[in-house]
């Protein structure tokens, strides 16, 4: 609810009930909500639980008189800062005035009311106040911007701080393997040292199609080559292609995939390219000989796709978060073997774009973590 659409409490303070009818019905529009007290205990009662734009007191009331109310109100951090109009019937001598400007009044109707007086000087009143909260929630915004901003700013310093890591390490490995092939060096060792360069270079292409991807993602210019795809033959073409890094790393491959042939309207390579960053992640962030599963179930006309892990787990209060760009570099950078932390992001913008969702699933740190995909099926 924006300020424009909030109601407006004022306060009518009065120990006759017809003159607290009587200012309601001159005062009342839309957008106006009138809280009533009978007497100044009462008053302060509703002060204590409500924000209010102008409080008119009655001066001669019987206990505590407006008076005396609107110093209580002025001694209260609360209410010390509410415009006060005094209403009164009697004659509005010096001292009176005087005493009642003293409280904090900013201004004295007399009785008998004019109508067109006493909705002017209240309704400026009332301006004031929906001005001021607009002003409030305007830079409750910008603060909640400038935080958006330094905190965006800190992940980028941190990504490019891991992507000058992740850069470096190929290249310093390239640069020594020519300085070696470039010396007199058995064949065999020749063939070593062509062989890890291969990984070097094929670790830094995709680093760079990561980074390209995520761009064009972002800037809307992937368009999905849809055509009736079988979801078994994606998960094939998945596992084959993280193969490598779960070997890697000893970790048991658990695959359930249904017999029943499960079509999908997607784009065969973009989500193959989901999954196998979903293994690819479960590999990276699971110790050497753990488990990682994949799995695919039918509900309704929607499949859900399963990846899990017994690996170093997601913090909650890092969930909400995980699937940001440049989220994870932060938290798990000392816990992955290599990798830029855009891969969850990817995958997210890529499910999106296949009008799916993904959900992702931890007990905590160390217990490991489920990513479950859901995609609609067609017929």
């Amino acid at each position: 609810m924006t300020p424009a659409d909030k109601p407006i409490n004022f306060l009518l303070v009065d120990d006759l009930e017809e003159n607290l009818l009587a200012l309601e019905a001159l005062l009342q529009r839309d957008g106006l909500t009138c809280l009533k007290a009978r007497s100044g205990e009462e008053a302060l009662e509703l002060l204590l639980v409500h924000e209010v734009a102008l409080a008119l007191l009655d001066v001669q009331m019987p206990g505590m008189d407006g008076f005396e109310l609107a110093e209580f109100m002025r001694g209260s951090e609360r209410a010390r800062h509410i415009p006060i109009i005094f209403v009164t019937a009697g004659a509005a001598s010096p001292q009176r005035r005087f005493r009642g400007y003293e409280a904090g009044a900013v201004d004295f109707i007399q009785k008998p009311i004019e109508t067109h007086i006493l909705r002017s000087k209240a309704n400026v009143f009332f301006d004031l106040y929906q001005q001021r909260q607009q002003i409030e929630t305007q830079r409750d915004d910008l603060e909640a911007a400038a935080h958006a901003l330094r905190l965006a700013d800190r992940h980028k310093d941190n990504f490019l701080a891991v992507l000058a890591h992740e850069l470096r390490n190929p290249v310093a490995a390239l640069a020594g393997g020519l300085h070696l092939l470039n010396k007199d060096i058995p064949p065999e060792r020749s063939q070593d040292i062509r062989m890890r360069m291969d990984r070097m270079l094929d670790h830094l292409s995709h680093l760079v199609d990561d980074l390209l991807d995520v761009s064009r993602v972002s800037q809307g210019k992937i368009a999905l080559k849809k055509t009736r795809v079988a979801l078994a033959e994606v998960l094939r073409s998945a596992t084959e292609a993280s193969q490598h890094n779960l070997e890697a790393a000893s970790h048991t491959f658990i695959a359930d995939i249904p017999e029943t042939p499960i079509w999908l309207d997607a784009d065969h390579t973009r989500l193959a390219q989901i999954v196998a960053n979903l293994l690819n992640n479960a590999a990276k962030y699971t110790p050497p000989g753990g488990t990682v599963s994949l799995n695919a179930a039918v509900s309704d006309d929607v499949v859900e796709i399963r990846v899990s892990d017994n690996g170093v787990g997601i913090p909650p209060e890092m969930q909400p978060k995980i699937f940001e760009i440049f989220a994870q570099v932060e938290d798990h950078l000392g816990k992955a073997q290599g990798g830029l932390g855009i891969g969850l992001a990817l995958v997210k913008q890529l499910v999106a774009l296949h009008g799916g969702a993904i959900a992702v699933d931890s007990s905590g740190e160390g217990l490991g973590s489920t990513f479950t995909v859901r995609l609609p099926i067609t017929p």
